[in-house]
């Protein structure tokens, strides 16, 4: 399954597992890595510290290729840059900010950087920063998202048309089936994320995963788009959000009622009612909690099967 993603990250399959906060530890990122596709630490929820201590015991968990996504909103990003580069981490995702502040100097370093983007105006503008490779996520994607709502159908061969360089899909891609529809629209690999939360080496609370796996159609919802566009499973934090809506609120009220550590309380500590339940709307179509290695060869031979039936139409 040679293509350009499986050389850019010297891996077997042109899947990459989404570096997720409070889910994508060393744990899930060497196993996804040892299973063939390329696993990301997320840097996200972890202190520069932390982070170090994750590469360090990912690094003796895997002989395969790793990396670290960084969403460039959060603090301490340039400890976080540094710790990268002395830990000798080749890949770095980054997100949520201007990918011109450190493709170049990443690069300068030996690192391949790949830029999270929801739109083409943002792929232009990645592509013009130099980055390696475009993430184009559509807004079924969970945790922060895109403002404009374009789904990764529609999103695909529109920044297909418009960039040159190596291109995955991401959002609402679970299933090996997915991969190819994403794949014949343009893309040349896929990132996944809400199948990797419900993994047993994923570093969610385990109330988390089932809830995940719980999830029907329908019980995520697009919010908060005026701080940062999050997917929420609907619990009473996210009722609570809409009620706050109905009285037409403010950023500072809004920011007020999020507060500090809702992710943290809600994904990592277990807490359904007033956590931060961040999963995409592909979670109404997981129903199990399973190893890493099994979710990669299930979709591996989801994608043969799917590739044998559209040849026979």
């Amino acid at each position: 399954m040679a293509n350009r993603i499986t050389k850019l990250f010297n891996i077997k399959y042109p899947i990459v597992q989404a570096g997720m906060v409070w889910n994508s530890g060393w744990r899930l990122a060497s196993a996804s890595s040892n299973s063939g596709i390329l696993g990301l630490i997320g840097a996200g929820s972890m202190y520069p510290e932390v982070l170090r201590e994750h590469i360090q015991k990912c690094k003796k968990a895997t002989d395969k290729p790793f990396g670290v996504n960084v969403p460039m909103l959060y603090p301490n990003i340039e400890k976080i840059m540094d710790i990268i580069v002395e830990e000798g981490v080749k890949i770095v995702f980054t997100s949520a900010g201007n990918p011109k502040t450190w493709t170049a100097w990443l690069q300068e370093r030996g690192i391949i950087v790949v830029h999270v983007v929801s739109s083409v105006k943002f792929a232009l503008k990645a592509q013009e920063a130099g980055v390696d490779a475009i993430v184009a996520e559509g807004f079924e994607a969970g945790g922060h998202n895109g403002r404009d709502e374009t789904t990764t159908l529609t999103l695909m061969p529109m920044v297909k048309e418009k960039i040159s360089i190596p291109l995955i899909a991401a959002g609402g891609i679970a299933t090996g089936a997915a991969m190819l529809a994403t794949m014949v629209l343009g893309a040349d690999g896929v990132q996944i994320g809400s199948r990797f939360a419900a993994s047993e080496e994923s570093s969610a609370h385990i109330n988390f995963k089932q809830a995940v796996v719980d999830a029907k159609e329908g019980d995520t919802q697009l919010t908060l788009k005026e701080l940062a566009p999050v997917r929420l499973i609907k619990n009473k934090f996210y009722q609570d959000v809409q009620e706050l809506y109905r009285r037409s609120p403010s950023v500072e009220q809004l920011k007020d009622l999020l507060g500090r550590g809702r992710a943290k309380k809600g994904m990592f500590e277990g807490d359904l009612k007033e956590g931060e339940l961040e999963i995409g709307q592909i979670s109404g179509a997981i129903h199990d909690i399973k190893p890493a290695a099994e979710i990669v060869k299930n979709i591996i031979q989801e994608f043969e099967k799917a590739k044998t039936i559209v040849s026979n139409f």
